[in-house]
């Protein structure tokens, strides 16, 4: 498992997709256990308000699916614009997930 180590969730995205974008040979899968960089987003849009709940999912979704795309060596810039249909929110300091 490749672990984002506090990354920010595009870059970890992008190492990931790098990983399994090298030749040679791969006896065993390389995929994502990222926590932070697959839910900040997701934690960031819904800030625990009912009302923010379907920009939660999207978001999430939206990782998730990068994220996948990268596991298999197939994540692309076009991709990360067309999922996000909007941009991330910039990763606020005051946000704590204490």
């Amino acid at each position: 498992m490749f672990l984002s180590g506090g990354q920010p969730s595009v870059t970890a995205t992008a190492h990931l997709d790098a990983i399994n974008r090298l030749d040679g040979p791969k006896p065993w899968s390389i995929s994502f256990s990222y926590g932070r960089a697959l839910q900040d987003v997701a934690l960031e849009a819904w800030h625990g308000k009912k009302e923010n709940l379907k920009a939660a999912q999207q978001a999430f979704h939206h990782r998730a699916k990068c994220n996948s795309e990268a596991a298999r060596g197939c994540y692309t810039d076009k991709l990360e614009r067309e999922a996000a249909g909007a941009n991330e929110p910039a990763h606020r300091s005051d946000w704590h997930d204490d």
